[in-house]
């Protein structure tokens, strides 16, 4: 390294003992764009000696070559690594750092300060201890400030350092200095911060970052790297109840079955009795089971495999906890949402939550309301756009072990990806399970959906016929239903329109209301299913993901796509209804095929191109189809 402890040379073990046993914090910088975090994190770098000489070296050439400072040290191209960054002279993605000094080690994440990247500056706080939010001198508090702020409380970060930047810019002016820190103390006290450290410093010429500066005899504080080390570290999981996501079911062979796991919060021994959720099953540890042997005890923090007395059925994903003081179990909760994707959430929408290591399927059942972190108003929300922050309610469709994010991150903490693409579109925090996910519970019946079919001598199922407006789908359903009825079926047409007449007539054609459109036609159609009958679902339905939730919502081999496969061109030819020429001329908005999309099925069982095929020649296709690959008859 470019300055190496005296220690290592001295006594390399003695070094390496006293490092095993430092602390170690996480903390993150954070607030608007050139508040200097990656200049500050890069001065902390070099400060503490966590620089090797080949890098300070190439730091020396890039500075002169990409600097900002006309051939001084830049310190920020230490963090700053992608080639945008160093174009932009801005931070994008997220930077983890690692440095020590003699009394702790620290993790930093260096988050962007650009709006759109509000979702990485969230993923680097969700392990944050601690938060440093920078501000420039000149400039005061920002609306990124706010943002960061906002989220920082969000994400339970209690101690938090103001680092009032640059101030040699303002020639480390105490007025201006205190000016800052009452206009941030009125916005802090709004959002639920209740201490933080101010600390006037300049990144760059390293005033009260490492030591007291001589420019700042105003200021009795501690200078910034002091405030870190001297941070308590807190313990506050090893006194919570004992949790423990199962992450793995580790069956080495036949004599060892042992649940393996990073132990959220609490501490376990053997002895110790424990409840499997959301089973709610009891047994007692009997081992505490590592790689080196087994523990008398483990805490918080510590991965371990824990056997019980008992075989009791636990599976990845189930929540191993204090017997006397479980998590709640439920499947509708209140949460607090950010949303990450460029494409706006909807409700009803079915997304993938995941919770510690179960993952389950989702939907936000009601936006409540969207938070301007400016004014700190509660808006009201159809929908939450990137980078929006909203407080909703979410329904599962299985019941999940939980802890409210206050008292447990790990059990509390979820982010939602999508089905399709498997990106991660949003981060939320549970608040509380609603009311009615406690009340209410499936009443178990002794006659099933098995023998209202066998009752009625068919297979119950659903023909779900898709595809543009004008294309034939309720003309072809209407035919299938009728040579079903004529051979005995008991069947049930549900057509588009004809819904819109009652159940859907709330609804009109935004985003949100197709998608709420299609989940209620969803669940008519599995209450259906559940009576025995064959269901048609006539539905222009045009987004992958609600008909994907449709079949989710039935069993294997109850769901049955019909695309009629019509050219736009074609059913805008035949315009039975007129839309067409109502949308193109500007009539009719949100016009499926006209300026809203249609996302044609990618696996469909039956496709029907109407082009070669007259309707009573499809609806004879899909008879056919049914009687040799799927037969509705038993």
């Amino acid at each position: 390294m470019a300055h190496q402890s005296a220690l290592i040379a001295e006594d390399i073990e003695a070094y390496l003992k006293a490092h095993e046993v430092k602390s170690l914090l996480r903390f993150l910088t954070c607030g608007s764009v050139d508040d200097g975090k990656s200049t500050l994190i890069g001065r902390l770098l070099y400060d503490s000696k966590m620089i090797f000489e080949d890098q300070l070296a190439a730091l020396e050439a890039d500075s002169k070559k990409l600097g900002t400072q006309g051939g001084e040290i830049d310190f920020a191209l230490l963090v700053d690594g992608l080639a945008a960054e160093r174009e932009q002279g801005i931070t994008i993605d997220v930077a983890y750092r690692f440095f020590s000094t003699d009394k702790r080690k620290f993790i930093v994440a260096d988050t962007p300060g650009h709006e759109q990247y509000t979702r990485n500056m969230v993923t680097g706080a969700s392990t944050a201890d601690a938060a440093v939010i920078l501000i420039d001198a000149r400039k005061g508090v920002l609306t990124q400030t706010r943002r960061h702020s906002y989220l920082v409380s969000l994400l339970g970060i209690r101690h938090v350092a103001l680092a009032i930047n640059k101030m040699d810019l303002v020639g480390f002016d105490q007025t201006r200095f205190e000016a800052i820190v009452a206009d941030y103390t009125d916005f802090a006290e709004q959002i639920g911060i209740k201490a933080f450290t101010a600390i006037p410093m300049s990144a760059l010429r390293g005033d009260n970052i490492t030591e007291p500066s001589d420019q700042t005899p105003w200021y009795s504080g501690p200078p910034l790297l002091r405030w870190l080390e001297d941070l308590p570290v807190e313990d506050d999981l090893r006194e919570a109840p004992f949790r423990m996501p199962v992450q793995w079911v580790n069956r080495p062979n036949l004599d060892f079955r042992g649940f393996s796991g990073q132990i959220a919060s609490g501490v376990i021994k053997p002895g110790d009795r424990i409840k499997a959720l959301p089973s709610g099953r009891e047994s007692t540890v009997e081992r505490i089971v590592t790689f080196t042997g087994d523990l008398p005890e483990a805490v918080a923090g510590q991965s371990v495999t824990l056997t019980l007395t008992d075989e009791i059925d636990v599976s990845r994903g189930d929540v191993l906890a204090q017997a006397q003081s479980p998590p709640a179990v439920a499947d509708q909760f209140e949460a607090t949402l950010v949303w990450f994707d460029d494409e706006h959430m909807l409700p009803g929408r079915p997304y993938l939550m995941k919770l510690g290591a179960r993952t389950v399927a989702a939907t936000v059942t009601e936006p409540k309301y969207k938070v301007n972190v400016n004014t700190l108003e509660h808006l009201a929300a159809k929908r939450l756009e990137l980078n929006e922050i909203g407080v909703v309610n979410l329904s599962t469709d299985a019941p999940i072990a939980f802890d409210p994010y206050v008292e447990n991150k790990d059990l509390g903490g979820f982010i939602l990806i999508d089905r399709i693409s498997n990106r991660t579109v949003g981060a939320g925090l549970i608040h509380f399970a609603l009311r009615r996910s406690q009340n209410i519970h499936w009443q178990a019946m002794d006659v099933d959906k098995r023998h209202r079919a066998a009752a009625k001598g068919q297979k119950a199922s659903v023909l779900w016929f898709t595809g543009l407006s004008g294309g034939g789908k309720s003309t072809i359903a209407n035919l299938v239903e009728k040579k079903l009825s004529a051979d005995g079926r008991h069947t049930y047409l549900l057509d588009g329109d004809n819904v819109r007449h009652g159940l859907n007539k709330d609804l009109g054609f935004t985003e949100e209301d197709r998608v709420e459109n299609i989940r209620r036609v969803a669940e008519v159609a599995k209450l259906m299913v559940d009576a025995g009958l064959i269901v048609l679902v006539s539905f222009i339905s045009p987004f992958r993901a609600e008909r994907r939730m449709a079949r989710e919502a039935l069993a294997d081999g109850e769901f049955v796509e019909v695309f009629v496969d019509t050219p736009l061109a074609e059913a805008e030819r035949r315009d039975v209804k007129g839309l067409y020429a109502k949308a193109r001329a500007g009539e009719l908005k949100n016009f499926t095929g006209v300026d809203s999309p249609y996302e044609p099925p990618e696996h469909a069982e039956i496709v029907i191109d109407t082009t070669k095929l007259t309707p009573e020649a499809a609806a004879e296709q899909i008879v056919a189809w049914l009687d040799q690959g799927f037969d509705p008859g038993i």
